[in-house]
């Protein structure tokens, strides 16, 4: 059985992130624009004041790989900091609040919800031991908020690693990325499924 826990974050709305005025990086091929680029190739944060207020969200996940021991810990709610699931989801929450803190070019936003899930997950021969985290973000403003839910995502596993270490020093922290997006101009995405297929 797989154990869950979720957090949830409300609030108000309106302002954010990259997808406009795209520039041409030197040296970066003809057919690839960067938007954080200035034509002189130095960093700039993106003007999207002329963008239009929509709906937009975003979806990530990422895994921590686990021993057998530290899954028993989680699972029995044991290891000597606390609650594993429930701190990682709290700072994943707090994460995505603060992104534009840690990313230099990320524009502020009003974060309307932050949704962050934290699963144990055993494989079928109970053996293969993961974390998994996804953090859903959803806002109403002029830019996405990719970065917040990959941001969410990045610090709910760092806080798994430092909760769980004292048990378990080769934790792996792998498959971090977007599984969609919605809104902007150009429109929703869907991530491929990831490499090796279902795990079981």
């Amino acid at each position: 059985m797989d154990l869950v826990l979720r957090g949830v974050m409300h609030a108000p709305a309106t302002i954010r992130h990259q997808d406009s005025q795209m520039t041409t990086h030197p040296g970066a091929p003809a057919n690839k624009q960067l938007s954080h680029a200035a034509p002189d190739g130095s960093a700039r944060m993106v003007d999207v004041g002329e963008k239009p207020i929509t709906r937009r969200s975003a979806v990530a996940e990422g895994f921590v790989r686990i021993s057998a021991e530290l899954a028993h810990a989680i699972r029995t709610n044991t290891v000597g900091k606390g609650s594993v699931l429930e701190v990682a989801r709290l700072a994943g929450i707090l994460a995505a609040k603060r992104t534009d803190e840690l990313i230099p070019l990320c524009h502020t936003l009003p974060l309307d919800a932050v949704d962050v899930l934290a699963t144990l997950e055993q494989s079928e021969r109970g053996v293969d031991h993961r974390v998994r985290v996804t953090a859903t973000v959803r806002t109403q403003t002029r830019t996405g908020v990719e970065m917040e839910a990959l941001t969410a995502v990045s610090i709910a596993c760092l806080t798994i690693i430092d909760m769980g270490k004292s048990i378990d020093r080769d934790m792996v922290i792998e498959g971090v990325r977007v599984l969609e997006k919605q809104g902007g101009r150009r429109g929703s995405y869907s991530a491929p499924p990831a490499p090796g297929g279902p795990r079981g």
